[in-house]
């Protein structure tokens, strides 16, 4: 059968739901389906599991769904591939069976774990002010926390593996994994885009043993076939192959195109991301490693916003209900239903400004949200543009950033995930930024990114550069107006700048009342 007439299977595991995408070779999504689950359970206050068999059970309802409503598309996939969220951890047992929920990338409990030597801290980390980011990287860690609290478990762990690992496991039986799906509080070697060697930093912090670890492959290649049980669960052809994709995050850069330092990748995802794609190894925030690119030899430079584009499903709980039934009855986004609350209010929101950071990050370990400017005149549709203001100025932020360590201008925004769904944040977000943001046919980005993946694998393209090329489809252009971006502009630059240093000192002093955010070594 001709590569024109055929289609590869795309399966994009996230946070709140998966979703099995069909695409063609020329990019289009011909079919979807999206399987809701409830996105973590928490034991206790800061904990974030779940069940590794909530998201196999996802995606064979997934692939059941498209076999059944669309049997003949269904016959002309020519390949699978798999992108997931990053840092979920699984621990797995000698037969591929999870031994406890996975530990999610959004939990916050803590393992004190002294395992980088005191003298190592205190003449490398401590003297550049890093000790404290370097504690709190290691005590988030789920195999420290495991190996601490739960040393049975660990022992019994034959295999610890992202979600990815996992997924590409129960498909092909196969402990392979891509090298682009690497990504968080494990022993990996980010430069060198392999496992640590003993005694790098990575191998001190996060102490798993070689053994427990899965073998990692180039993107683009194949991993493994359809086993004949997943086969009968999922309703794939025995045999067809397994393709290696990469993180949802880096498949999503990768399917919006972005294959240099001239053009950056927005997410405006659960996690908001900017991304840019380089062949240097570049750390825009330092100790923040450039994390492996889909694209093989390349490296994506990122800088993000933990909570991001949440920050909508905060507003809607609390203050939305009429849209999203609304919304939900004409059977579109309700992202695009509260874009007639961004119509109402004007730029820079009568002088209300939001800081996004709604949980600490590394460079600030104190700092919290702040929405401040509040006067009578405000109402909740001020509240909801200032959310969306000040997520871009914090993504604006991230991209000087970025530019800064590559020394390379970025021309063109290319942007994707769930909210890039409205036109009105686009918008807002191209004003912002003062550069054009481009939004391509299907915001379904990440699966597009690991389509392309599997595309190069089974020869309809060279290479995955040249899938990208063939595969990107045509783009909406959101070009900045003029008078919008001059006000942002010194918005930006006179006030959002320096929210942070103003505010630091009372974060630091609620840290100290309250004990939160906690500090490394801090009594559980």
């Amino acid at each position: 059968m001709k590569a024109d007439n055929e289609l590869v299977l795309a399966l994009d595991c996230g946070t709140q739901s998966l979703r099995a995408l069909l695409f063609s070779k020329q990019g289009t999504l011909e079919a979807k389906e999206k399987i809701e689950y409830i996105p973590y359970v928490s034991e206790y206050p800061g904990w974030a599991e779940q069940d590794p068999l909530v998201w196999w059970g996802a995606l064979v309802q997934g692939c059941n769904r498209l076999h059944e409503k669309h049997p003949d598309l269904w016959k002309q996939v020519s390949a699978v591939a798999v992108t997931t969220q990053r840092d979920s951890m699984i621990c797995l047992d000698a037969g591929g069976n999870p031994l406890r929920p996975a530990i999610l990338w959004m939990d916050a409990r803590k393992a004190p774990c002294p395992y980088i030597p005191k003298a190592l801290m205190n003449l490398t980390y401590k003297a550049i002010g890093m000790e404290e980011a370097i504690l709190h990287t290691q005590e988030a860690a789920a195999c420290n926390w495991i190996r601490k609290y739960q040393p049975e478990t660990w022992h019994d762990t034959a295999q610890f593996s992202q979600v990815s690992g996992y997924l590409n496991y129960k498909l092909t039986h196969n402990h392979v994994d891509s090298v682009a799906s690497q990504i968080g509080h494990i022993p990996f070697d980010y430069k060198k885009q392999q496992w640590a060697h003993q005694g790098h930093l990575n191998t001190m912090m996060f102490p798993v043993e070689p053994e427990k670890l899965p073998h990692l492959v180039a993107p683009g290649t194949i991993m493994g076939k359809i086993t004949k049980e997943a086969a009968k669960q999922t309703g794939l052809p025995e045999g067809l192959p397994v393709v290696a994709a990469g993180s949802d995050k880096g498949c999503e850069t990768l399917g919006s195109g972005v294959i240099d330092e001239s053009v950056a990748s927005l997410s405006f995802g659960t996690t908001a991301t900017v991304q840019t794609t380089t062949r240097r190894y570049v750390e825009p925030l330092r100790f923040m490693p450039a994390y492996p690119a889909v694209l093989s030899g390349h490296f994506n430079p990122e800088v993000e916003i933990f909570r991001g584009y949440w920050m909508i499903s905060w507003f809607k709980n609390q203050f939305a209900y009429k849209e999203v039934t609304e919304a939900e009855q004409k059977g579109i986004s309700a992202e695009r239903m509260l874009d007639s609350l961004l119509e109402q209010t004007p730029c820079g929101s009568f002088g209300l400004m939001m800081q996004p950071y709604w949980t600490a990050g590394l460079k600030q370990p104190s700092a919290k949200g702040a929405i401040i400017g509040f006067a009578d005149v405000h109402e909740r549709a001020h509240v909801y543009r200032s959310i969306i203001e000040g997520l871009a100025y914090g993504l604006r932020e991230g991209l000087e950033m970025i530019i800064k360590a590559t020394k390379v201008p970025v021309k063109t925004l290319r942007v994707s995930g769930g909210a890039s769904q409205s036109d009105m944040i686009c918008q807002i977000s191209a004003d912002v930024m003062r550069i054009p943001i481009e939004r391509g046919s299907t915001f379904e980005a990440s699966g597009l990114g690991a389509a392309m993946c599997a595309a190069t694998a089974v020869g309809w393209y060279p290479s995955i550069g040249e899938a990208v090329r063939g595969m990107s489809g045509s783009m909406d252009t959101f070009t900045p107006i003029p008078s919008n971006a001059d006000l942002y502009e010194r918005l930006y630059q006179n006030v959002y700048k320096r929210m942070y240093r103003s505010l630091a000192p009372l974060y630091e002093e609620i840290r100290k009342i309250t004990g939160y955010p906690e500090r490394p070594g801090a009594d559980r």
